[in-house]
């Protein structure tokens, strides 16, 4: 089965110069149909912005994502940095209600003196402060996309993302590829192991769409280090296995490109997926 496969840049393409509210027509002239929004320094997007770029996304048939503030730590033993990061979410939520953004990002939190199980109780907690101060203000139209996250002090390991999406409603992942690769001390080397990726999905949220991240990565033995180029083949994970992946299982996937090349890259994937995707027609 043949689904509907997406490609797009985090951010704006390097290319562009001109204001962000008409991104996507330069984005749909490239040839790709996604594009997330960075606010990733703080929701700094007006509301008549918003709507513009909404209503250009649509003629342009740009599937819109948004990728919330960086500065989010709900597992926090600190209380006022668990309440700014849901102030930071509410934010985004009102954001991503203008814009009609279908996913909104975000990375859970960090471990800190807590152990994983307490760390992920402090985050279910504040999770339910969040909806509950969400319900209260009549914002309704929002899907939270919890990220898997590359660093090991970060909570948002694959089994822990489940966890939150299983437990909250209008939640459901973003797989970023390279933070599990990183994560997992260069763990995704085949096809088979991304099928695992796309099965644990399956099996535990009943999943047969996906909005993931991807890129080229370096990493220490503490996760993470920094995102590369595609070109540069001494960093993982291995592009095409998953490509080969998303193509013969048949699930709706965006992949926005994390790569410093962005668009460039997006373009990449994109050329190497349409190939692939003529062996499953």
């Amino acid at each position: 089965m043949v689904s509907d496969v997406k490609f797009g840049p985090a951010g704006n393409p390097l290319g562009y110069i001109g204001e962000t509210i008409n991104v996507c027509d330069y984005i749909r002239r490239r040839g790709l149909n996604a594009y997330e929004y960075q606010a990733t320094y703080g929701v700094r997007i007006s509301k008549q912005s918003a709507l513009k770029l909404k209503k250009s996304s649509k003629e342009n048939n740009i599937l819109i994502s948004m990728h919330a503030p960086y500065y989010i730590n709900l597992s926090s033993n600190k209380d006022d940095v668990v309440d700014r990061s849901i102030q930071r979410l509410i934010q985004s939520a009102k954001a991503a209600e203008w814009l009609d953004a279908y996913r909104i990002v975000f990375h859970p939190g960090f471990y800190t003196k807590y152990t994983p199980t307490e760390a992920m109780m402090k985050l279910q907690s504040a999770i339910n402060d969040l909806t509950e101060k969400l319900e209260s203000m009549g914002v309704s139209k929002y899907t939270f996309a919890p990220e898997t996250t590359g660093k090991k002090t970060q909570l948002g390991s694959l089994e822990e993302i489940i966890k939150i999406c299983l437990t909250h409603e209008n939640f459901t992942p973003t797989v970023d590829f390279a933070h599990l690769h990183a994560r997992s001390g260069g763990g995704i080397k085949s096809k088979k192991d991304y099928g695992e990726i796309f099965e644990k999905l399956e099996d535990n949220l009943g999943l047969n769409s996906l909005h993931s991240h991807f890129t080229s990565i370096e990493f220490t033995d503490k996760g993470e280090r920094r995102h590369h180029a595609l070109f540069e083949d001494n960093y993982g994970p291995p592009m095409e296995p998953l490509l080969e992946e998303i193509a013969e299982r048949g699930w709706n996937v965006t992949v926005i490109c994390e790569t410093p090349l962005l668009d460039e890259d997006a373009l990449l994937m994109q050329k190497a997926y349409n190939k692939i995707l003529k062996i499953y027609e």
